[in-house]
């Protein structure tokens, strides 16, 4: 991937050096990310369950009724923010690097849409980290909090990335910042909102059901970055899309379960099987549009 060719965001919080991973004061009462158990044997196992290139689980709250007003504000909740810094590592630039891309596709598709695009801030932190949703840890994974409109990733993520899931390559690394941008881009949307209103109407099957479409939805978003980023900068080489379309394998609800408990439960999905988060992906970025990545409104998924 040639990452060089963006231009670097100015929206990264570089917590990596704070004690203690940033602190853990100052949160009241807001609840812990990733507060549904997984219940998985192994460590590796319950990472990738849980969280891998998702949501907060606790956004992930009911059913999409139409998507609202693009440029609609969403609620602040503030936490103690580390002023916005370029990160000077080689990893550092790297994600500096693809958030830029990313913001260049969606000012440029929510212009097109007639309205704003609020850029989200990318926080990097070590260990763990005070967010608007509760104390991020890195055992949760990336993570896209809607309360304060920040990623947070704890670097050390590409790790068991590459070396547990056996899906390298730094597209697929991007792969997973585009996905959680797609989170921000759902939460500008009024998605994330709607969801959360309908939550009390809702089964264990219903909001695993909706879980799935909202990543799936993400993956799509992620697809179309792609799209949009490498016309506009030629950023895909050769074995690049293989290297995403191989993370997505990887991470799909059927290979998680089949690897955990030998068996598969639909019922329980939340992100999608491996053939469809490929096949998703894959609209987005053959396709390049916002509409054909409705995934609340196909027919199949």
């Amino acid at each position: 991937m040639k990452w060089e060719n963006n231009r670097q965001s100015d929206q990264i919080e570089d917590r990596r050096s704070d004690p203690g991973g940033g602190g853990l004061g100052g949160l009241g009462g807001g609840r812990r990310v990733g507060g549904r158990g997984i219940g998985l044997g192994t460590i590796a196992v319950a990472l990738v369950a849980g969280w891998i290139f998702g949501i907060n689980p606790m956004t992930i709250l009911g059913v999409l009724g139409g998507v609202g007003d693009m440029s609609a504000p969403t609620e602040q909740v503030q936490t103690t923010q580390t002023p916005t810094q370029t990160p000077t590592d080689d990893m550092g630039r790297f994600v500096a690097s693809v958030l830029g891309g990313t913001e260049d596709v969606w000012v440029d598709v929510f212009q097109q849409a007639g309205a704003q695009y609020q850029k989200p801030r990318l926080v990097l932190f070590r260990g763990a980290t005070p967010t608007a949703c509760g104390t991020g840890q890195s055992a949760m994974g990336p993570f896209y909090c809607p309360g304060d409109q920040k990623v947070y990733i704890d670097l050390s993520f590409y790790d068991t990335l590459r070396r547990q899931l056996g899906a390298p390559g730094d597209f697929a690394q991007a792969y997973v910042i585009a996905h959680e941008v797609g989170h921000h881009v759902q939460n500008l949307m009024g998605i994330t909102d709607q969801m959360e209103q309908a939550r009390r109407r809702m089964s264990e099957r219903e909001y695993n059901a909706l879980s799935v479409k909202l990543e799936l939805q993400a993956d799509c978003f992620a697809g179309l970055w792609a799209y949009h980023n490498h016309k506009s900068k030629a950023i895909l080489e050769p074995g690049d899309v293989e290297e995403a379309l191989n993370a997505a394998a990887a991470i799909g609800d059927d290979a998680l379960q089949r690897k955990s408990q030998g068996q598969v439960v639909p019922d329980s999905f939340t992100h999608g099987t491996s053939a469809q988060r490929q096949r998703w992906f894959n609209t987005g970025l053959t396709s390049g549009k916002v509409q054909s990545c409705d995934t609340f409104k196909a027919s199949t998924l």
